[in-house]
Order: C-alpha cells, then sequence, then structure tokens
C-alpha cells in the first residue's frame, strides 16, 4: 500500500485488512507523509518501509521488500471485500495477473454508471487502474521491471505490457474505492479530466506533464 499524508483515513483502511494478516504480508510504503502516517501504521502492518514520493517508486519498494509468489497493490482509497480464503483459492488456479471490478462509495446516481463504464472499460481494454488493486505474479512483475517510474498512469503503463503476456483475470466480489476525488473536484469535472488525461497519455503525453494536469 503506497500511503502519503493518509492518517484521517488509513487507521479504518488498515483495521480492515487485519484479517488478512497471517494469510498474507501487509506492507505499507511512506511517501514522506508529515501528518503521522507512519506511526499509525506501525502497528497494523507487518512491515513499514520509506520510499521516494510517487506511487511508482513506493510500490516497487514495496515489491522489492515482499516475500509472497503474488504481489498485490492496494491504494489506501480501496477497501477489497474478497475474503482472504477467497483470493487464495482464486491463486491456486496461478492466473498470471489480474484486478477487480470497482464500486464507489458515493450514493450519487452518477457514481453507479462511472463504476460500470470503468468496469466495462478495463474488461474490454484489459488495462486496470490503480483503484482496482492489481495483482501480479511475483516472476512475471520482475521480469517486466516492474512499474515504470514515470508520475502518473503507472498501472496503466504496466497493465499494457502485461496484457501482452496474458489476459488478465477480473475478480469478483468488487472492490469499494472511495468517491472523494470525485466529490471534491465535481463529478462532471473529474470525468472530463480523467478522460482528458488517457486520451493525451494515448497520443504520447509524457507523463510528467499529464502528472502537473492532474495536479492542477
Amino acid at each position: 500500500m503506497p500511503v502519503l499524508n493518509e492518517a484521517p483515513q488509513l487507521a479504518a483502511r488498515l483495521d480492515a485488512l487485519q484479517p488478512w494478516r497471517g494469510s498474507a504480508e501487509l506492507i505499507m510504503v511512506d511517501g514522506g507523509s508529515e501528518d503521522g502516517s507512519r506511526e499509525l501504521a506501525a502497528s497494523r502492518v507487518d512491515r513499514v518501509l520509506s520510499a521516494a514520493r510517487g506511487r511508482a517508486s513506493q510500490q516497487n519498494a514495496g515489491a522489492r521488500a515482499a516475500v509472497g509468489d503474488y504481489l498485490l497493490f492496494l491504494h489506501s482509497d480501496t477497501r477489497l471485500t474478497i475474503t482472504p480464503a477467497a483470493l487464495l483459492e482464486a491463486l491456486e488456479q496461478a492466473p498470471a495477473w489480474g484486478f477487480f471490478s470497482v464500486r464507489l462509495t458515493g450514493s450519487d446516481w452518477r457514481f453507479r454508471i462511472i463504476e460500470r463504464f470503468m468496469c466495462w472499460r478495463s474488461r474490454l481494454t484489459r488495462v486496470a487502474t490503480g483503484d482496482q488493486a492489481l495483482f501480479v505474479r511475483r516472476e512475471l512483475f520482475e521480469q517486466l521491471g516492474g512499474f515504470a517510474d514515470i508520475p502518473l498512469m503507472e498501472d496503466v503503463e504496466l497493465s499494457k505490457r502485461l496484457r501482452h503476456v496474458a489476459a488478465p483475470r477480473v475478480m469478483a466480489p468488487a472492490v469499494v474505492t472511495s468517491s472523494r476525488r470525485w466529490e471534491g473536484r465535481g463529478v462532471l469535472r473529474t470525468v472530463l479530466l480523467m478522460w482528458e488525461l488517457r486520451l493525451r497519455y494515448w497520443l504520447g503525453t509524457p507523463p510528467a506533464e499529464l502528472a502537473r494536469r492532474y495536479r492542477a
């Protein structure tokens, strides 16, 4: 789990993962938090690491430290709803990689449309976003060199390389992702921004420029 200044929600997110301890290794990678996130996590995960700020850098650091055969990258905005036993049973079938369908927390009817479009798009394109809890066999992740060192679209970029190796397994039940990004910026504005960023990425705009636009 890559984290940067997530203290207000971090304890609840990590508490929800406690049933996974013993079945999975929980690693949080901090990107330089100044709000006590590291201290909150200390007793709730197996390891707290530090890495250069950026999800690609943080997730690569976590992957290097992990010992399991599979790596699952979980953003702090996202909650797993599958049980450890169900996921382990699915992984026994040895999928190369995959991700989850997604639900958003907001009650606004527009979120039901957004989440359906997200699920449809990811199944059609075989490209996952970080909100979908991407998982991958460690051997394959290392073979491909992990996440590219880019400030945005690292999940999309990795998915595009993975899909050339094998089709993803799309898992159920859906993960639940916070809709705070849409609620904070405005639903329509955020949807249009995401479409713009994806289009510009597809057209070859450098990820650093996309990151500046995303944070504007």
